[in-house]
């Protein structure tokens, strides 16, 4: 699912393409097209196209990981991308995508579309009074979030830091990628419990937490299966030194990296340089005889293609150009991949050495 940086990224491109350079008002929202009525947080398509034809797209930004259009009158769009959300402005009289879910027709001749193939993706539509976002934490990359804040909302939890670095009423946006790069920077494990955190381990992980997602913005993100941006894709997946790195050295130590699945979600750590204290390794022990596979292997969910694979010139208002470079940025992204499993084959010797695993000394996986 996108993270803090990539919603961020698709904020600012789209920006670009819908606000002028200058500053100002952008289009006016002259009708909507729901193609998906589930798409919708709640109504009918009909009443969502009265509640946003004849307003203007005013500023355009993102609260944890949600998009938000602020329209006039004090009217607001949210759009939560959930795991194949996709956004995009073209001409109008571009092709119609299968997986387009909902569009808003804009009264320069373009289209703001919302592909997802998995329908996960929810738009909904507020009044100046509404406050969907409450309950969510604050914005890590405010400069307002201060070691003293993050210090405050830690002391005194017992959660497991995976678990609640994910969790969106402590701090908003972050998720499996930035949280994993997080600890292992920081250096802690990801069944570690917060109680257990020495005023060091709280500075690393607060300045690894802001450092990481800050790297990813200006990376555009990353693009792990399905997310791209108007723009095109991140080159923050080609940096990332832990998240689907399974088996691969870790970078730091050389040993494997490990993968657990801490409830729903996949976690990847080093097992020797993300140690756990003595005083979590048995409720860890616990936690982990518990995590046993599910028997067999559900099919893998059909995505179709992705929007910069589709046929044809300038296909869906991308030119000649924009297509060749998304092309190469996918490139890049297979060589270096390919680099990480050569690096991993030639160093598998030193990876499996004695006492790079297994032991409670290191962590139970």
């Amino acid at each position: 699912m996108p993270e803090l940086p990539e919603v961020e990224t698709v904020a600012r491109d789209l920006r670009r393409h819908l606000l002028p350079e200058g500053g100002g008002p952008g289009p006016v929202v002259t009708g909507a097209r729901v193609t998906w009525p589930g798409t919708l947080r709640d109504g009918d398509p009909p009443s969502f196209e009265r509640a946003v034809a004849g307003r203007r797209i005013e500023r355009i930004g993102r609260r944890g990981k949600q998009l938000v259009l602020d329209l006039d009158g004090g009217a607001f769009l949210t759009v939560h991308l959930k795991m194949t959300g996709q956004l995009f402005v073209v001409p109008a009289a571009v092709e119609r995508d299968p997986y387009e879910r909902l569009a808003l027709a804009l009264d320069d001749g373009r289209e703001l579309r919302f592909r997802d193939v998995r329908k996960f993706g929810r738009v909904g539509v507020y009044g100046a009074d509404d406050d969907p976002f409450d309950g969510i934490g604050p914005e890590p990359l405010d400069p307002r979030f201060t070691l003293r804040e993050f210090r405050g909302r830690l002391r005194g939890r017992r959660a497991r830091l995976k678990p609640l670095l994910v969790d969106q009423a402590f701090i908003a946006g972050v998720g499996n990628i930035y949280a994993d790069e997080a600890l292992w920077r920081s250096r802690l494990h990801p069944l570690r419990s917060a109680a257990t955190l020495r005023p060091h381990d709280e500075r690393a992980l607060y300045r690894n937490v802001v450092e990481i997602l800050a790297e990813a913005v200006e990376r555009r993100g990353s693009s792990i299966d399905d997310y791209t941006a108007p723009d095109g894709d991140g080159e923050m997946q080609e940096r990332l030194d832990v998240y689907q790195r399974t088996g691969q050295p870790c970078p730091r130590c050389g040993r494997p990296i490990r993968r657990i699945v801490i409830g729903i979600r996949a976690t990847h750590f080093c097992s020797f340089c993300q140690r756990l204290p003595a005083s979590d390794r048995p409720a860890a022990a616990r936690l982990l005889a518990a995590m046993t596979p599910r028997p067999g292997r559900a099919a893998a969910a059909r995505r179709g293609p992705r929007w910069v694979e589709l046929d044809g010139e300038g296909s869906l208002g991308r030119t000649a150009d924009e297509a060749a470079r998304a092309r190469e940025r996918s490139a890049r992204t297979k060589a270096a991949a390919a680099a990480r499993r050569a690096r991993a084959r030639a160093g598998s010797g030193s990876a499996s050495a004695p006492g790079a695993q297994g032991s409670m000394g290191e962590a139970p996986a």
